[in-house]
């Protein structure tokens, strides 16, 4: 399960929290949790997972400035690339949540939604989690099939949801019973 967000939401913000709860759901779930192994939401994911017992694992980019792993990633491999970052955190995973965040976390949500579109992976869960926050990017959306750009079939399969629980009931809803069978939900 590939969570994406900001770096830069730390620790006592709104969205930590969001991202530290959602965490902690995807592990009683179950779910290993893959973030960018860095700080603000992706440490809270990682540190969610890990509070609850779960598998917590870092893809970490190396940047002159920003980003070291977190202390909350059991894993952690590090990438010079951020295309090759990117491929791992999309390959290994059959669902995403993206908690807010800024260039880098779209991007990151772009690739993903690009490649459920064309078929590539998927069809995979996409849940934008933080509903307030994603709005706009809603009205962006329709505002790109008023114009042309999108099809009507090529929308509706991401979520805006404010809930990680609600999140989590959708992933584990879409994924393969083969799958379900092989998830070891955690009890904290």
């Amino acid at each position: 399960m590939t969570v994406f967000g900001s770096a830069r939401f730390g620790e006592g913000t709104l969205e930590y929290q969001l991202g530290v709860d959602l965490g902690r759901e995807l592990a009683r779930a179950g779910f290993a949790v893959l973030t960018g192994g860095g700080p603000g939401l992706m440490e809270a994911a990682n540190r969610g997972a890990t509070e609850a017992g779960g598998v917590s694992i870092g893809c970490n980019i190396v940047l002159p400035h920003e980003q070291a792993a977190n202390p909350y990633v059991q894993d952690v491999i590090s990438f010079h690339y951020f295309f090759v970052r990117k491929v791992m955190l999309v390959k290994y995973s059959s669902a995403f949540v993206c908690l807010p965040g800024g260039f880098g976390t779209l991007d990151e949500m772009f690739e993903a939604a690009t490649l459920i579109q064309c078929r590539k992976i998927g069809p995979f869960p996409l849940i934008l989690l933080g509903e307030a926050y994603w709005e706009h990017l809603r009205d962006f959306v329709w505002d790109q099939l008023d114009a042309g750009a999108i099809a009507i079939e090529e929308v509706g399969f991401a979520r805006l949801l404010a809930s990680p629980g609600e999140a989590v009931e959708i992933i584990v809803e879409r994924t393969p019973p083969e799958v379900r069978a092989r998830l070891q939900p955690r009890q904290s």
